[in-house]
């Protein structure tokens, strides 16, 4: 029920982290605050705490599923932090899931070789990249356009400068 457009609280927070346990306080990276915020800017800036108040609302054990879906395969502990990244994946798990968004929803499995060919030219095996549905093709097209956001407007302006059609993600 999200949109780009929806507002999220980027300011100080706290969440109990279980018995005995002191509150998580997550901290953006410059230890300033926006007050409210869009879901976009959040996501352009790298802003941490709205995003985990994101997760809060979302609860983890609803995300997670999605990242699964995406190819995500690594341990998912369901805590609030794994989304500003305190889970590990692989990099080769997280090509897979980034390929969904401007591949209209199609998760490519990554494969490390498409061809062998012998010194003739003739190729004596092939191999192709197997497709899988992660998400809809809509979902896809709008986080496809808030990652390219982030390059033109956000944290990784820097990329623009490579003058192609591109979108990213800085940050953990």
């Amino acid at each position: 029920g999200y949109t780009a457009a929806s507002m999220l609280d980027d300011s100080p927070a706290s969440f109990p982290a279980g018995p005995g346990q002191p509150p998580y306080e997550p901290r953006n990276y410059d230890r300033e605050y926006e007050g409210p915020i869009t879901l976009r800017r959040a996501l352009e800036q790298s802003r941490n705490v709205p995003t985990i108040r994101l997760m809060a609302a979302l609860d983890p054990k609803n995300v997670i599923p999605y990242a699964r879906s995406l190819g995500i395969s690594s341990p998912l502990p369901p805590y609030l932090s794994i989304a500003i990244g305190s889970a590990e994946a692989t990099l080769l798990e997280m090509v897979s899931a980034y390929s969904a968004f401007p591949n209209q929803g199609v998760r490519m499995t990554p494969t490390m070789v498409l061809q062998v060919i012998d010194r003739d030219g003739d190729v004596l095996g092939q191999q192709r990249a197997e497709p899988h549905e992660a998400l809809r093709a809509d979902t896809a097209y709008i986080v496809t356009n808030l990652l390219r956001g982030v390059v033109q407007r956000g944290t990784g302006a820097s990329a623009a400068k490579l003058n192609w059609p591109i979108g990213g993600k800085t940050g953990t």
